[in-house]
């Protein structure tokens, strides 16, 4: 396993990281544990969730299934660099309005409590905003993290779907407040949605950000057999994908078979020969995926297989302006 800092911290993570997001819905507990187990014995010291996941009544079911996990001991606890989020609505009566979708003081503080209820642990090392929410004042946001941190409740903050100005304007107000500010940027990015360029990459860059991807194979459009898969799908929505992808899809396979690696590792070797990545988030439903993932680290990408892959799936051109401009 390759290991590096989460942004400007001091912190080492893997260089994949565990998306927990299946379990539950879709990776039963028994698979659960198994896959945690192996990731930490293949490494990969950097898991994340949300409050959210398990949706809607379900809320909060992975983190308990990580919980209980944890509660095995052998280290497992000590081990982990655990990320969570708060932003969603955990459909809890008793906070009424505040339990809406958003962040504010109350609720940083009251899903805090949760999920380290749930995780069964006292402190959660990178504590990341799922979502912006530009109703509530960054004198409220960093007040209520720095008191997080204070307690030790927290190590790091994150953030998650920021645009490259909320970057910008929150790390500005951290240094105002002699404040370390967010050491991480959860982001949708992969082959397919490189609109990240333009913006959030660099100012993350700029401001000692790591990059962390969500989605990095693009909801399985960037999977081995994808395009045979999604024809013989019944959704609509993903017919009307594989219509709008097929002739890039098709040049990706033909590349791939070249190179004698699946799809998805090389979309996940991709994300990892940029500088700006910490950490792509694979988000496995079974062991078997996950352990295939793995691969991706030994992959090279010579300058001419970036070029090509370029050419199928083009970039923005670059940073602003200079991409649209002089």
């Amino acid at each position: 396993m390759q290991y590096t800092s989460l942004g400007k911290s001091g912190m080492k993570v893997s260089k994949l990281c565990l998306g927990t997001m299946n379990f539950g819905p879709h990776t039963d507990e028994k698979e659960a544990f198994r896959m945690m187990d192996a990731a930490l014995d293949a490494g990969i010291n950097f898991f994340d969730t949300a409050d959210v996941y398990g949706w809607g009544e379900n809320s909060g079911l992975t983190e308990e299934i990580i919980g209980r996990w944890f509660k095995q001991g052998g280290g497992r606890r000590e081990k982990v660099v655990l990320a969570t989020k708060v932003y969603g609505s955990m459909s809890d009566p008793l906070d009424g309005p505040n339990d809406e979708a958003g962040l504010s003081a109350y609720k940083i503080r009251r899903h805090l409590e949760g999920s380290l209820r749930r995780l069964q642990t006292d402190h959660i090392e990178l504590y990341q905003m799922h979502h912006v929410d530009r109703s509530v004042s960054w004198d409220e946001l960093w007040g209520a993290f720095e008191l997080a941190v204070n307690q030790g409740k927290i190590g790091y903050v994150g953030s998650s779907n920021f645009a490259g100005w909320d970057i910008a304007v929150a790390q500005g107000e951290a240094k105002s407040r002699r404040f370390l500010g967010l050491v991480a940027e959860q982001h949708k990015y992969s082959l397919t949605c490189r609109l990240p360029e333009l913006e959030v990459l660099p100012a993350a860059q700029s401001l000692g950000l790591g990059i962390i991807p969500w989605s990095p194979l693009d909801g399985g459009l960037l999977g081995r057999n994808a395009l045979m898969k999604l024809q013989n799908t019944r959704s609509g929505g993903d017919n009307k994908r594989i219509e709008q992808y097929r002739t890039q899809l098709e040049a990706f396979a033909e590349l791939c078979n070249e190179l004698g690696e699946p799809q998805d590792n090389v979309a996940l070797a991709w994300l990892l020969h940029n500088p700006a990545v910490t950490a792509p988030i694979t988000g496995p439903r079974t062991l078997e995926q996950l352990e295939s993932s793995l691969h991706c680290l030994n992959i090279h990408l010579d300058e001419s297989v970036m070029k090509r892959l370029d050419e199928i799936f083009p970039g923005p051109g670059g940073a602003a302006p200079k991409a649209y401009a002089w």
